[in-house]
């Protein structure tokens, strides 16, 4: 009975109840959690302890922030499948409404950031891609890990000024590109047509809810993208959706690192990926991690994941 007693003496103050509801839609900052609940941050952080030490929230350090999320599944599953029972037979809850609206609210500033930050950068974007190993080395690297299989129908993820696209286009069947940011978008056209591939697909769309239909794609890139996503594994989710049986999804990002200035002075979200964080959330969305690939050179490591999609059923 100590497991039990342990997680409802955690649950047993409303806030607390209201932070595992906010960590189900995705992780945050303690400053975050404040903002959206209303309260101090170290109100907040006495809760979150309490929550951690029953093993309903876990803390993950990035550079000098700490973003919480929930705890392991085996010990969470019971708990939230015992929160959805109940809440089927109750009304609706003022406090998760209000708190979902300043959650919205959140997101939408993070986004606008995001998007401000790209907008502004966007002539100087490739620019930005050298913080690390030489470009040419990283898409020698992908090529490599693309070969000895058709790339078939390509989808480039967060393309930005199509560079990926400009490279393997040509070896598709068909090209699509997308992008948020209606300036990346008018970069890459004019970048695509003046080396002859305006026949390329470019859409503006969100990479969270991307406009395409489930199984359109053999082949996924997610180039020096995903540090940008507050939610990661929800994009890899989004982008396994559009592969068909047996598609690939390539992921390119860097290494854990600790350049925090990075956060401050180019947007980026995370500081960088683990092999165990991308296996298991390539696991989740379904895909087998077939390779993996560093690249050291530079001053940041950069890594290549190569996923699979499973057989249906």
């Amino acid at each position: 009975m100590d497991l039990p007693l342990t997680i409802f003496r955690a649950l047993s103050d409303p806030t607390r109840l209201r932070i595992v509801a906010l960590l189900r839609r995705m992780e945050l900052s303690v400053g975050e959690l404040a903002q959206v609940l209303v309260q101090s941050q170290p109100r907040i952080s006495r809760h979150i302890k309490i929550l951690a030490d029953a093993g309903l929230v876990a803390r993950r350090k990035e550079g000098a922030w700490v973003f919480l999320g929930l705890g392991d599944a085996a010990r969470i599953g019971p708990l939230l499948a015992a929160l959805d029972g109940w809440a089927q037979h109750a009304g609706p809850d003022p406090w998760a409404v209000a708190d979902q609206a300043r959650l919205s609210a959140v997101q939408a500033d993070r986004a606008r950031a995001a998007e401000t930050y790209f907008n502004a950068n966007a002539g100087a974007w490739d620019e930005l891609r050298t913080l690390c190993v030489a470009d040419s080395e990283v898409e020698a690297a992908m090529a490599e890990m693309l070969a000895g299989t058709r790339l078939g129908r390509l989808v480039d993820l967060g393309t930005g000024t199509g560079r990926m696209l400009a490279l393997f286009a040509p070896q598709a069947e068909r090209a699509l590109g997308i992008d948020r940011s209606p300036e990346m978008l008018r970069f890459a056209r004019a970048k695509l047509a003046a080396a002859g591939l305006d026949q390329v697909d470019l859409r503006q769309g969100d990479l969270y809810a991307l406009p395409l239909p489930g199984g359109c794609a053999d082949t996924v890139l997610l180039h020096q993208v995903l540090h940008y996503a507050h939610l990661p594994e929800a994009m890899l989710r989004e982008a396994a959706r559009l592969l068909a049986p047996g598609g690939r999804l390539v992921v390119a990002d860097f290494a854990p690192h600790e350049r925090e200035e990075l956060r401050t002075r180019h947007a980026h979200a995370r500081l960088g990926f683990s092999d165990e964080q991308m296996e298991g959330w390539l696991s989740t969305a379904g895909l087998a991690m077939e390779n993996s690939r560093a690249l050291a050179d530079g001053e940041l490591t950069v890594k290549l994941w190569l996923g699979r999609k499973r057989p249906a059923g």
